[in-house]
């Protein structure tokens, strides 16, 4: 995220990335939420990749991986992401949902901030 961008620390972020398998997703679904570094992650199957990688088309069956944080937890979710996967170069997107309902938004927070 560019530092010259205000990131409103209360604003829930929606994490992206794509593993190569249920079990790379699932192992990396848990340390997220055992590390406190998102309350909750939903993993979808199904996902078809087309990508160019090192000069050559590729295509893969992948699993999506969405984790539920705060937006102030962004770089260090970004960091133990980039750790973990299998990938050289991962897919990591946050989006901030522009209206949630505030009592979820309120429990993710608590959830992250537990390791405080």
């Amino acid at each position: 995220m560019p530092q010259n961008l205000s990131v409103n620390p209360n604003r829930l972020l929606v994490v992206v990335t794509s593993l190569p398998s249920m079990e790379a997703a699932t192992a990396l679904a848990k340390a997220l939420v055992e590390s406190h570094l998102a309350a909750c992650v939903q993993m979808n199957e199904g996902i078809y990749s087309v990508y160019r990688w090192e000069g050559r088309v590729c295509e893969e069956q992948e699993i999506l991986l969405s984790a539920k944080t705060m937006s102030d937890q962004w770089e260090e979710v970004c960091a133990f992401i980039k750790e973990s996967h299998p990938y050289d170069l991962p897919e990591i997107l946050a989006f901030s949902p522009e209206q949630y309902d505030q009592q979820y938004g309120q429990w993710v927070k608590s959830e992250v901030n537990s390791k405080i």
